[in-house]
């Protein structure tokens, strides 16, 4: 009887795991995109959006003497 033998390359597996994370990475940001559109869309008809803006303060050490 003959049993075939197979062989697996470690570097065929591991640029299989990294082509099966980078499916995975990808899909979870479409899904969060989608999903922040998704939910502006009815956000939307609701209230009106406000856009949050990010104001950095600067401290005046200059006329500290």
């Amino acid at each position: 009887m003959n049993v075939p033998v197979l062989y697996i390359d470690p570097s065929a597996v591991t640029y299989t795991a990294q082509a099966i994370a980078a499916v995975v990475v990808a899909l979870g940001a479409l899904i969060t995109v989608f999903r922040h559109k998704i939910v502006a869309f009815f956000k939307k008809d609701k209230a009106e959006t406000v856009k949050r803006e990010i104001h950095i303060k600067e401290d005046d050490d200059t006329e500290e003497k």
